[in-house]
């Protein structure tokens, strides 16, 4: 294993501390609970938007913390939940006296420490609501879930609840936002390799060189099946024909779309792959009306991409395109 680390344990605070020297305009980084919070927080008057997860997937969700989306983001150590205490923390110090949304990632883990956060906040008048992100169409049960995987849908309701809290929407209007984006988003990952977590010192999972893994978690959590490698043409085509079915998208649809890399696959690769998605969208009679093609949604060094898709009404591509100011995303400023 080869990593550009100092000491294993110490990795996810060093890298924030970089992350705080390297954008000290948009952001801000607490140590003491662990959480990253936008520089002029609290906006008075606005909805707080928070997230969080574990660390090992940037630039989600630290790097997503700015004006026009989140708010604060709380992370955990490497692919482990952030505490109670840390979300309890960010809530409050977002907290502009219109409440806080907190957008939760389907793990067992997440949902848990958020929930608690939640009812502390709410014990002591901060008005909170919460909404579960569960958009993989890969596995109904996981290692770590009951229910589908909270994935890359997570990147786009945050930006469009952020733009959203952005223009003045109430607490409620934002959460009922956020629901409906979660309904209309479905996602599907692959990987072509496996990831090191730093303490551990070795892969979470092996493949051959002949094999990829359809359908893997964000964690190197199993998928629906392992199987020799394809082409581009072909593993795209077998992700997007999964995720058309499951909506089930039809002719006429606008949607945003996303190629995520796992955060071993370059650039090359995953503009390939759109390109691929692009076709079989078309195909079918669908529009893309946005698009993003990178690292948004990682697995440490893992490579290997996910796919995902929104159906998107008026609303929600006039909120995408309002101006996000962050370390990961920035348009309109």
């Amino acid at each position: 294993m080869k990593k550009l680390i100092n000491d294993p344990q110490e990795v996810v605070r060093e890298s924030l501390a970089g992350l705080a020297a390297a954008h000290a305009e948009i952001l801000r980084v607490s140590l003491d609970p662990v959480y990253v919070i936008r520089a002029d927080a609290p906006v008075a008057g606005k909805v707080g938007v928070v997230s969080g997860g574990g660390s090992g997937h940037e630039p989600m969700h630290g790097g997503f913390v700015g004006k026009g989306m989140l708010d604060a983001a709380c992370p955990g150590q490497v692919f482990t939940s952030p505490t109670p205490d840390q979300i309890e923390a960010a809530t409050s110090a977002v907290n502009g006296g219109a409440g806080v949304l907190h957008i939760v990632k389907n793990y067992t883990g997440d949902i848990l420490n958020f929930e608690m956060a939640a009812e502390l906040c709410q014990a002591r008048g901060v008005p909170v609501e919460s909404v579960v992100i569960n958009d993989d169409v890969a596995v109904e049960d996981s290692l770590y879930t009951a229910g589908r995987r909270g994935v890359g849908t997570t990147v786009l309701a945050e930006k469009i609840c952020g733009a959203a809290a952005q223009r003045g929407y109430d607490l409620a209007r934002v959460a009922a936002l956020a629901r409906r984006v979660n309904a209309n988003g479905r996602s599907m990952g692959m990987a072509l390799n496996p990831c090191t977590v730093p303490a551990a010192g070795k892969p979470g999972f092996t493949l051959r060189d002949d094999e990829v893994e359809m359908g893997i978690g964000i964690h190197g959590e199993p998928g629906r099946e392992r199987m020799p490698i394809r082409t581009a043409h072909e593993l795209t085509a077998q992700m997007a024909a999964t995720i058309l079915s499951d909506l089930p998208f039809a002719g006429g649809d606008r949607v945003i779309a996303m190629v995520n890399g796992m955060g071993g696959t370059p650039l090359l690769e995953l503009y390939l792959v759109y390109g691929e998605l692009a076709q079989v969208i078309r195909s079918r009679g669908i529009a893309i009306a946005r698009r993003l093609v990178g690292n948004y949604i990682t697995s440490l060094e893992m490579a290997g991409c996910s796919i995902t898709l929104l159906k998107a009404d008026d609303e929600m591509l006039t909120l995408w395109d309002d101006p996000v100011l962050t370390p990961a995303l920035r348009w309109g400023i």
